[in-house]
């Protein structure tokens, strides 16, 4: 298993596909894009599908989810998806997705296996998505969605962050909308993960904010830590239920006590909190012909020196020279 000093099992594993993405969001790249991983440094398919197969019948991992940059644009996803369902014991899959190649894909993503979807969508208007991204495709978004809830790929969950003087106002209008349209919203906090390095604590909106801003509108329950486990959401239960809105507030409320995540990155490191510093190499190991028990004992190792926490309250606390994009969210 992968066991850290804290007493913490990781059984929960992001694998970044890419960290190319076809949107240009304002807090997580600049305009212009980023100098992208070279074909020759990401993981190939089949790269991918052993180490996922090592996690899952050596390690302990039973959740798989495939982030990015944007999944949606590996061309092998579907035949990863399928691979990985092959499984013995399978684990249960899902996806972070901008949504905006939903439409044309989810059908085949659900045959090939794959158990549900995150979306992330911030805005109901479609002027402020195009500020917010710098790119017009809020339709192609909601599209998407929807495609992946007729697919079966549920529950749909929508990943939402507020941006002062953009879309702070959205909250209740989200929340409503998603209710409406069988959807969880789960609200995140702006984390310091931007390519510019310009995110900036006092400029952030805050948990507390918006779960203030939801209460003008709806009546909240907190279900408490029982109900939470190890996810990274708080969730309440909006006017007695059954909708439940989720909360993640890696930088005011944070919860690495009970995290169980493992990531490896597109181009085969493995990291042991979005916040790290350090990455462990087994692309390399994978490539000088290292057997699996070799990989596996690399990973173990790595996860054996995770910290107790993100250190964002430290006053030291330096964000990570590499971006959301190319970690996987």
């Amino acid at each position: 298993m992968l066991l850290d000093t804290y007493g913490r099992v990781a059984t929960d594993l992001r694998v970044s596909l890419t960290d190319r993405c076809n949107l240009r969001c304002t807090y997580c790249m600049p305009e212009e894009g980023l100098q992208w991983l070279g074909k020759s440094d990401l993981l190939t398919d089949d790269e991918i599908v052993r180490l996922i197969e090592i996690a899952v019948t050596s390690l302990g991992v039973t959740e798989v989810r495939f982030t990015g940059g944007e999944p949606l644009l590996r061309p092998g996803l579907v035949g990863i998806v399928e691979r990985c369902a092959a499984l013995e014991p399978r684990p249960r899959m899902s996806l972070t997705t901008n949504g905006i190649g939903l439409k044309r894909t989810a059908a085949a993503l659900k045959a090939a296996g794959l158990d549900r979807v995150n979306v992330s969508l911030d805005t109901l208007r479609p002027e402020v998505f195009k500020t917010l991204t710098r790119r017009d495709r809020h339709k192609d978004v909601v599209e998407g969605m929807a495609a992946a809830r007729d697919a079966g790929l549920t529950p749909v969950k929508i990943n939402a962050v507020l941006m002062p003087g953009l879309n702070d106002d959205e909250a209740p209008d989200l929340l409503a909308w998603a209710i409406d349209q069988g959807y969880e919203l789960r609200f995140i906090e702006q984390m310091p993960l931007d390519a510019q390095h310009g995110w900036k604590r006092s400029g952030m909106i805050t948990a507390g904010d918006i779960l203030q801003s939801l209460r003008t509108r709806f009546e909240l329950t907190e279900e408490g830590q029982e109900a939470r486990g190890a996810a990274p959401a708080e969730r309440w239960i909006v006017d007695g239920g059954p909708a439940t809105v989720g909360v993640i507030a890696s930088v005011t409320r944070p919860f690495c006590r009970a995290c169980d995540r493992t990531r490896l990155t597109a181009d085969g490191q493995v990291r042991t909190c979005l916040f790290a510093t350090e990455e462990s190499d087994l692309r390399g190991a994978l490539r000088s012909g290292a057997p699996d028990e070799e990989i596996a004992d690399l990973w173990k190792k790595a996860m054996w020196g995770k910290k107790a926490g993100s250190g964002l309250d430290d006053p030291s606390f330096l964000q990570p020279a590499r971006p959301m994009s190319a970690i996987g969210g």
